[in-house]
């Protein structure tokens, strides 16, 4: 295996050469300048001046002026230089980073881009300017089978236009979600349980020749209607039902779009170096990229498999694969409280019916109490004490939102996997959990690895209308490690945790008018005190806006202004690389 400096230098390399091809870019896509009147005789609209500009390619601050006229950046320059200029609006940034917006590249906010606000409260005030959604589920392609699983197996499809059916079915989510009304960009993966549900419902076993022709197709047509590839989360029923083999069928269709598989590893846990060669595995044999969604190494008999986790990654780059990764910046994961049962008890939708049967139902109490499973027992890897039990809706329950599982089987008088059966049931089946299973070292150790991107693993909320627990990630993700971790603890500089947060993830999903601080790039920026800026959400009190974020710009338009929401949703539809790629080709014969 070549040392780690090899591999990093490979990867300086490729940074180097895609931040090239993204000038050049905005370059050709620069607006010309106007006859007969000089830069500063026409008017921007927004002029934020005096700034400590970090561009987003990893490169050293500046102090700079940046002039925006329409939804595009129009001049940068040295600060000062635009003090004459006439504008609509100033921002004087002094003492305050001026960076590209951050890209959320594992967001979970469908539902709030279909049936809520749009205005994602919780991630505009953190610097989020683009929600990249998709793990696992997405809301296209749509058919009766993903319908029927609508509101159980994924609660956030529970609107399904008639429009999402049908070949260009993703298209028309994406631009449902845009004509809605959204105060980020939006984008997505397609769901691998999406593409599986859709050919073969919440059913067990292999694919049948005529099943996998279905996968295939549906995951063609999400390619060209702007997926940026293939999304699985494989700890989940029915997704955990796919072979790898049939995993790579499908990632074979996307490959002609320049598709990406993205993953939810089979294990992050006992079987987690396992997961690693078969997500490496399924990039080869289908010959496209791989990311792995939120890498950790969960439960403390597993921490010691983070170092040969990323060595496992490294050796994969310095052979010339194509791997990298994501993660948020929290030792507690979250999920679903039925994820602490096995995943052939959900199978056809029926986890309710199954824990109500005595006989089997005594079958899935056993297994839940092993110590060790060939699936990932989340509440026997975090312990009952490490698993934290939100989202009551019955009265009766409330008492025991926020409280251990271990609390509330204490309070109840019953052992733990009793209480975790009867809440299942009482609850319908739609509790969420928050699991401690990582160690603070190993997510400063992986943040530094320069192939590591940063997402949330949350959907926006309003604070002002939230009624249940969630994950603090959801407010103060990318503050937190701005905060924490770069300014208190410098486990990495500022401008390479910006790079992780904007060019980073622009570069991996070829968004290539975005992520980076040039003339010509869409004016998605955000402003922010490097001094104060911080997360506020605890994992008891989530729901409190993080600190330090003063402006947020999206396509030019203000999201964010002086550290309050405008209430304006300028955000767009953001497609992938294979977009249209048929119109282009056939416009060129």
């Amino acid at each position: 295996m070549l040392p780690l400096l090899t591999s990093a230098s490979m990867y300086s390399h490729r940074v180097v050469a895609t931040v090239i091809a993204i000038n050049l870019t905005a370059c050709a896509r620069a607006p010309a300048p106007e006859t007969g009147a000089s830069p500063q005789a026409t008017p921007f609209d927004v002029v934020i001046s005096n700034g400590r500009v970090i561009d987003g390619t990893g490169s050293a601050w500046f102090y700079g002026d940046i002039g925006i006229r329409g939804d595009r950046i129009e001049r940068i320059t040295p600060a000062g230089l635009l003090a004459d200029a006439r504008a609509a609006r100033r921002i004087d940034a002094r003492g305050m980073v001026v960076a590209p917006g951050f890209i959320d590249i594992q967001s979970h906010s469908r539902d709030s881009f279909l049936s809520g606000d749009g205005r994602i409260v919780s991630k505009v005030t953190q610097g989020i300017t683009t929600e990249i959604m998709g793990e696992g589920w997405s809301n296209a392609p749509a058919n009766e089978l993903t319908a029927a699983a609508s509101g159980s197996v994924d609660p956030e499809a529970a609107r399904l236009d008639a429009s999402f059916r049908g070949p260009n079915g993703f298209d028309a989510w994406l631009r449902a979600m845009e004509r809605h009304g959204a105060s980020a960009n939006v984008g997505s993966f397609v769901g691998h349980t999406t593409v599986r549900m859709y050919a073969k419902g919440m059913s067990q076993g292999p694919a049948s020749p005529a099943e996998l022709d279905t996968m295939r197709a549906v995951m063609r047509d999400a390619m060209r209607g702007g997926a940026f590839g293939l999304a699985s989360a494989l700890i989940y029923p029915p997704g955990n039902f796919a072979s790898t083999e049939e995993i790579v069928e499908v990632s074979k269709a996307m490959a002609p779009y320049g598709g990406i598989y993205i993953t939810h590893m089979r294990s992050e846990a006992d079987q987690y170096l396992e997961a690693i060669d078969e997500a490496i595995d399924i990039g080869r044999r289908a010959d496209v990229p791989v990311e792995i969604y939120h890498l950790k190494a969960a439960g403390k008999r597993n921490w010691g498999k983070a170092a040969p986790a990323v060595a496992k990654i490294d050796s994969a780059r310095a052979a010339g694969q194509d791997v990298s990764a994501d993660m948020y910046a929290y030792v507690a994961g979250g999920t679903g409280l039925a994820a602490c049962f096995p995943p052939w008890a959900s199978a056809d939708g029926k986890l309710l019916d199954n824990l109500k049967d005595p006989s089997t139902l005594a079958k899935i109490r056993a297994e839940v109490l092993a110590d060790r499973t060939s699936w990932e027992n989340l509440c026997q890897l975090a312990t009952p004490e490490g698993v934290m039990v939100v989202g009551f809706t019955l009265q009766a329950n409330k008492s025991f939102d926020g409280k251990r599982l271990s609390e509330i089987a204490a309070a109840r008088g019953k052992e733990w996997v009793d209480v975790l059966i009867d809440l299942t049931i009482e609850e319908q089946g739609r509790l969420g959990m928050l699991v401690f299973m990582m160690s603070e070292e190993n997510v400063a150790m992986q943040m530094r690895q320069p192939w590591m991107k940063f997402g949330t693993d949350a959907g926006g909320i309003d604070p002002d209308s939230a009624k249940e627990l969630t994950h603090p990630r959801a407010y103060g993700n990318f503050p937190r490690i701005l905060g924490k971790y770069v300014r208190d603890e410098k486990v990495m500089p500022l401008e390479e945790a910006i790079r992780k947060m904007s060019s980073a993830v622009a570069t991996r999903l070829s968004i290539h008018d975005r992520g980076v601080l040039k003339p010509g790039m869409y004016a998605d920026i955000v402003v922010f005190e490097p001094a104060t800026i911080a997360d506020r959400a605890t994992y008891e009190k989530p729901h409190q806006l993080s600190t330090g974020v003063r402006h947020v710009l999206v396509n030019g338009v203000a999201v964010v202004s002086d550290s309050k929401h405008t209430g304006a949703k300028p955000g767009r539809a953001i497609r992938g690389a294979g977009w249209g790629m048929e119109q282009r080709a056939g416009s060129k014969d």
